[in-house]
């Protein structure tokens, strides 16, 4: 009996340290949510501002599986008015899309006067994913490297507010965050063929990063790169980033505006670190 009664006493603190563990994670994390609020409102300013100046803003979210993209989309999306912004994230193109002009699947879903589109993933599919993993051909991917300089160009020049963003980490933080999904229930959805493969195929994405970065950064529409390994910096700077994208009335003189430069690097400036990287290694390696 005594033996009984001592073993359900362990295990009551073991379950009661496990629920104070749990207990400071969400604490903690519910102070870094509080922490967005005032970039969250104004968000909700630059929303307005784009809805009275019937401007169009287009956010594009590229990198590396596990990146943290959706996470900062859901961060940037979340106070605002669900009637004037869109997410977008497409599947594979089906078999009459794979015939149109690559570029169409995509204008179907651009913004109208007032609005905010925030690709999850975008036309620079075909530069990252489709070549990796030979979704599409040598040709189809030099055709839209040659092509998609003009097609920006030409969106911004009508008006468009364009910005493009590729989410950086870390092999060993992606490594980190595939194992979390593996082992988690509640993210073991998150986790798919391609995901499995992604740590393998880890040289040939950042090949096709440093091609994409050199052949489609123009003065027009240029890169900017969001280290991602500390998500929490990664979301509130992204904010930053999307924010200083047009000069909307309002502005919180309280606050900071300025990216931390550790965080937010030019396109122009990791392709030379990432030369740097290549004389010293013999290779690519961010």
């Amino acid at each position: 009996m005594g033996r009984d009664l001592a073993g359900a006493y362990d295990r009551a603190l073991r379950e009661l340290r496990v629920l104070r563990r749990e207990r400071d994670v969400l604490a903690r994390k519910l102070d870094l949510e509080r922490g967005l609020r005032p970039w969250q409102v104004e968000l909700l300013k630059l929303q307005r501002h784009l809805e009275v100046e019937q401007l169009r803003m287009i956010v594009l979210f590229e990198g590396r599986d596990a990146a943290g993209k959706g996470g900062v989309i859901r961060r940037v999306t979340r106070f605002m008015n669900e009637k004037h912004y869109r997410v977008v994230a497409l599947g594979r193109p089906t078999g009459e899309q794979r015939s149109q002009w690559y570029f169409q699947r995509y204008v179907a879903q651009f913004p109208a006067g007032g609005e905010i589109v925030l690709f999850d993933r975008s036309w620079y599919s075909r530069a990252m994913v489709e070549r990796v993993f030979g979704f599409c051909s040598e040709k189809e991917y030099r055709d839209f490297l040659r092509g998609v300089t003009g097609f920006e160009k030409d969106l911004v020049r009508q008006g468009t507010i364009l910005v493009k963003l590729y989410f950086s980490v870390t092999r060993q933080e992606q490594a980190r965050r595939f194992e979390r999904r593996r082992t988690d229930p509640l993210r073991r959805w998150k986790l798919s063929e391609i995901d499995l493969q992604a740590q393998d195929r880890w040289d040939d994405f950042t090949d096709r990063k440093y091609d994409m970065l050199r052949h489609t950064g123009t003065r027009a529409a240029p890169w900017l790169i969001v280290r991602s390994n500390d998500k929490r910096r990664a979301r509130l700077n992204t904010i930053k980033v999307i924010l200083n994208a047009i000069d909307y009335k309002g502005r919180d003189p309280g606050l900071d505006f300025t990216p931390d430069a550790r965080i937010v690097v030019p396109g122009a400036d990791e392709m030379t670190l990432m030369e740097a990287q290549r004389r010293h290694t013999g290779k690519f390696t961010g």
